[in-house]
């Protein structure tokens, strides 16, 4: 049977997108599927704990560790200096929850080029696996971490072309939509994570630069659908795919048909 989608073209591109996103959306829901998705949803608490702790050493601060509990929740420590300026500590708790869709956007920009599917998964898997040497300190990441990134690797290793560009985009989809995931948390001034009460991120943010938690609950999700938006924009963009114009020396003249002349002749 003829394929009706043209390899390379747009509508496979689209097609393999909508069914990473149907994935990530209905796999809770079916039988064993929890289980299934469950990995990973430890791993978009990786992306945002991670993006706490990097924004932190950018800061100039020190990324002490990582706990992700079994519930999915999770906890970036670090120990910063009494004289931090309120911006930086914005900037340390904004650093979470943005880092999801700035992975996403990151996994599906590669994902529209072949040279980059199979060195994006390899340095995915290194980031996590050095990531539990230094920073993790709960069984949970140590469990469920490891698994994940010798799972990428196998897929860098062994699996087609097609399976590496699947699995970076399944991750870029998984990582923008980890924003819906979150989307009462970053409505929330406080939360209960680890079995302590403490200041939600955008509740962070709201300490440290006094306008409400959920105007800046907002500005982080504007910015998080500016930033998928616009590396779906460039994943899909036909112009990007079609190959480059032949530019002939000036001395060469072209002579051109359209395809309504060709049919009256």
């Amino acid at each position: 049977m003829m394929s009706m989608v043209k390899p390379g073209s747009q509508a496979e591109q689209v097609g393999r997108l909508v069914l990473a996103g149907f994935l990530v959306i209905a796999l809770p829901s079916l039988p064993l599927g929890a289980y299934l998705i469950y990995p990973f949803a430890i791993l978009t608490t990786w992306f945002h704990e991670m993006g706490h702790g990097v924004t932190s050493m950018l800061m100039g601060q020190e990324f002490v560790q990582l706990m992700i509990f079994p519930d999915g929740s999770g906890v970036a420590e670090s120990q910063v200096a009494n004289d931090i300026s309120p911006f930086a500590r914005a900037a340390i708790a904004a650093g979470g929850p943005l880092a999801p869709s700035v992975m996403g956007a990151a996994l599906i920009l590669a994902s529209a080029h072949e040279k980059l599917w199979r060195p994006a998964l390899w340095a995915t898997a290194a980031a996590i696996f050095a990531s539990v040497i230094i920073y993790v300190r709960s069984p949970t990441g140590y469990a469920v971490l490891p698994l994940v990134a010798a799972l990428l690797c196998i897929i860098a290793w062994k699996a087609s072309s097609g399976t590496a560009r699947f699995a970076l985009q399944f991750l870029g989809v998984l990582g923008a939509m980890s924003m819906l995931r979150d989307l009462n948390y970053l409505f929330t001034e406080r939360a209960v994570i680890g079995g302590r009460e403490m200041l939600s991120d955008t509740g962070q943010i709201e300490a440290s630069l006094f306008l409400p938690h959920w105007l800046w609950a907002t500005v982080i999700i504007a910015i998080s659908s500016v930033m998928i938006g616009a590396s779906l924009k460039y994943a899909l963009s036909d112009k990007r795919r079609l190959p480059p114009a032949r530019v002939l020396p000036a001395n060469v003249l072209q002579f051109k048909r359209s395809s309504d002349d060709k049919t009256r002749r």
